[in-house]
């Protein structure tokens, strides 16, 4: 591994929360640190294994409750590198997905701050690992698309549902729950058929994890009633439909229809 200087900083990927899914790398960068600034994704597993020495400052980044805007996050970090720390910024997931890995670089990289990028395991990955899917098929998912669900306030989803809309691709919807119904909306409209198959993975990789298959018209109620309060992500495609044959999970559909006799 690259020596870890002091005056440097690493945009390290905590992963999806279950410590055993951290990388060998990021577990030596961590343990090397003088400063972790972490988001409030990062699992309470993978924060244990800071040493206690090692100063830990939460920055937030949670939908709806940050407690530091990125200009500030950005100046902390500089300011801790310029300090001679070995800065470690803490992200879930995959620091370069969705991640806002490119503006904290340029910051960095402005003040003349060595910054470089320790990947992790994105929440896609893990929530497919867990309900034992593969979100690529031969003849069926020929396409995995990632996007992010998150707008801000007042603002509607700026996507491509033209694009998303394909039947021959499995789509990764991050921080989708509080926006199931545009996205049903937008790919039903698009040319998604009603009946595509969907995986609602909550909390992916915890003990916590949970786990619900819809389809894509029935995907905001299965989001508002299926669904507790963590983060969850929305796999949509034909190759969900084959993880949930295996698996025997009912869908919403066939829930209701199981209340009800």
């Amino acid at each position: 591994m690259t020596e870890f200087e002091p005056g440097s900083v690493w945009l390290v990927g905590a992963g999806p929360g279950d410590p055993d899914l951290l990388t060998r790398k990021a577990e030596r960068l961590i343990q090397t640190a003088t400063l972790v600034f972490y988001d409030a994704l990062v699992g309470a597993g993978v924060l244990d294994l800071v040493p206690r020495h090692i100063r830990l400052v939460p920055v937030g980044k949670r939908s709806g409750r940050h407690s530091r805007d990125q200009k500030t996050i950005g100046k902390l970090i500089v300011e801790a590198a310029r300090a001679g720390d070995r800065v470690v910024r803490l992200k879930g997931g995959d620091p370069s997905i969705f991640g806002r890995a490119a503006e904290e670089m340029e910051v960095c990289r402005a003040a003349g701050v060595p910054v470089r990028i320790c990947p992790g395991v994105t929440a896609a990955s893990a929530a497919a690992a867990g309900i034992g899917a593969s979100l690529t098929l031969r003849g069926l998912a020929r396409r995995l698309t990632f996007v992010t669900a998150h707008a801000r306030a007042g603002e509607t989803l700026d996507l491509n549902w033209e694009k998303l809309a394909d039947p021959q691709a499995t789509l990764a919807v991050y921080m989708g729950k509080a926006a199931a119904g545009e996205v049903s909306v937008g790919l039903i409209a698009a040319g998604l058929p009603g009946d595509t198959p969907v995986a609602l993975v909550e909390n992916a990789s915890l003990a916590t994890q949970r786990l619900f298959y819809t389809r894509l018209d029935l995907l905001p109620i299965a989001a508002r009633t299926a669904l507790g309060d963590g983060p969850a992500l929305i796999l949509v495609g034909e190759a969900i439909e084959v993880s949930r044959e295996f698996s025997g999970t009912l869908t919403t559909q066939e829930s209701i229809a199981a209340r009800g006799n």
